[in-house]
């Protein structure tokens, strides 16, 4: 059984920093590209940035040059840092990555529970 599980989120002020953690866990034989998506109330789920296993990034262009995104293969980790926060930035995030349990079967996406980020003075 594969789990994801997301850490780090909180409150914190306009133009302050969090960091986001996912750690995937369980029967994993490969991992391809890793991300995280962010749902505001009312609104639908986004993309906010994907990192590829080779290092390759794409963020939303909502959040570039305020936020980074980084892997750890070795871990099985994906990591979010959000700078500069502001209060649009409020939402769940949630951890995706694409992965195979096994060497013959396909990568899909499984997802984490989410961790509520609110930005707020």
């Amino acid at each position: 059984q594969v789990q994801l599980v997301e850490s780090g989120g909180g409150l914190v002020q306009p133009g302050g920093s969090l960091r986001l953690s996912c750690a995937a866990s369980g029967s994993i034989f490969s991992i391809g590209t890793m991300g995280w998506y962010r749902q505001a109330p009312g609104k639908q789920r986004e993309l906010v940035a994907t990192i590829r296993s080779g290092g390759t990034t794409n963020y939303a262009d909502s959040v570039k040059g305020r936020f980074i995104i980084s892997r750890d293969n070795a871990k099985n980790t994906v990591s979010l840092e959000m700078n500069s926060l502001k209060p649009e930035d409020t939402a769940v995030y949630y951890c995706v990555a694409a992965l195979a349990t096994t060497a013959w079967s396909n990568q899909y996406d499984r997802w984490g529970q989410g961790t509520q980020v609110t930005v707020s003075s």
